[in-house]
């Protein structure tokens, strides 16, 4: 996959695009972009997202946004290309180019700069100023310059509707089951791996201690948890702990801390990925080390458990 900083001296053959943020790739879109990329292959062209960088709520609310990344840049672009996306186009999003109303933006954009051939949208879809381009807006502006629409409809679970809001209050409740249901993939965090304060090798379980760099990444609720962790494309089975230690050194600061099982290399300042199976239990506070010792080798076996679970399937991406 190509990825453009730039729309400048861009050369596309038969560009088939799609406009989106994509700041939580899910399987509604998956259902989109999949469109997008047999429409490309069935008229000899290259699939294209044109997404935004920085993320639009960054630029327009910036000391208001709350705003909370399913994926971030490095993620997005990594499970784009796993989807067989040939171009990402990362245009760069300012209050300026906000003022830009729809038909302008299909002008000067899509049909000058790409001379598309073909749009694929959601159908929820909306875009220029204030969101004000539905899709029957859309086409009106788009009959002069002679390309095809496509409308791709909503997907739904259960007779619900997949969207980035419902999987990320699914992240922050500790459902991991049905967020990476509504996702079609484990939901991942990456990171590197930094020195600690060492207490897990007292406790029998010495812990990698990750820190996300990017302060928007959404980091689900605080617990332990069933994980898989890949380091250097390999993958390994682990427990997750995410909160603030209170038995044995309470932090203000929530730090992240994996136990890989079957493992002792040394990884510090590598990056890893931490791809969330199942929540198994809230953080506690207890009386003494000794029961907190207890307590990790039951959530070892309930972990264990998890992974023999043939319901389950670990593959890494299932998109």
């Amino acid at each position: 996959m190509k990825v453009h900083n730039s729309i400048e001296n861009i050369k596309i053959q038969n560009p088939v695009l799609t406009v989106g943020t994509f700041d939580g790739i899910h399987t509604g879109h998956k259902k989109l972009l999949t469109q997008l990329v047999n429409t490309a292959k069935q008229i000899g062209g290259e699939s294209v997202v044109f997404s935004f960088y920085p993320h639009p709520r960054l630029v327009l609310f910036p000391n208001t946004s709350g705003l909370k990344l399913i994926n971030t840049l490095e993620e997005k672009i990594f499970l784009l290309e796993k989807m067989g996306i040939d171009n990402l186009i990362l245009y760069p999003f300012t209050k300026e180019f906000s003022k830009f109303n729809s038909c302008f933006f299909i002008k000067n954009v899509l049909y000058k700069q790409f001379n598309i051939k073909h749009l694929v949208v959601g159908h929820d879809h909306h875009f220029g100023h204030d969101r004000q381009g539905d899709l029957k807006k859309l086409r009106e502006c788009a009959k002069p310059f002679g390309f095809n629409i496509e409308k791709v409809d909503a997907l739904k679970i259960n007779n619900d509707k997949i969207s980035s809001t419902k999987v990320r209050n699914l992240l922050e409740k500790g459902n991991i089951k049905s967020a990476n249901l509504y996702l079609g993939y484990n939901y991942f965090i990456s990171g590197k791996v930094i020195h600690g304060q060492k207490l897990g090798r007292e406790l029998g379980y010495p812990t990698a201690n990750v820190l996300v760099e990017n302060k928007y990444k959404l980091i689900p609720k605080e617990g332990v948890y069933a994980v898989e962790i890949m380091v250097e494309e390999r993958k390994y089975k682990g427990m997750l702990n995410i909160g603030t230690k209170p038995t044995v050194a309470y932090s203000e600061n929530v730090s992240i801390e994996a136990f890989i099982f079957d493992f002792s290399e040394d990884i510090y300042n590598k990056e890893i990925k931490i791809f969330f199976i199942e929540y198994i239990r809230d953080e506690n506070k207890f009386n003494n080390i000794n029961k907190l010792k207890q307590q990790l080798k039951k959530d070892e076996t309930v972990v264990n458990a998890v992974f023999k679970d043939k319901e389950y399937d670990f593959s890494i991406l299932e998109i």
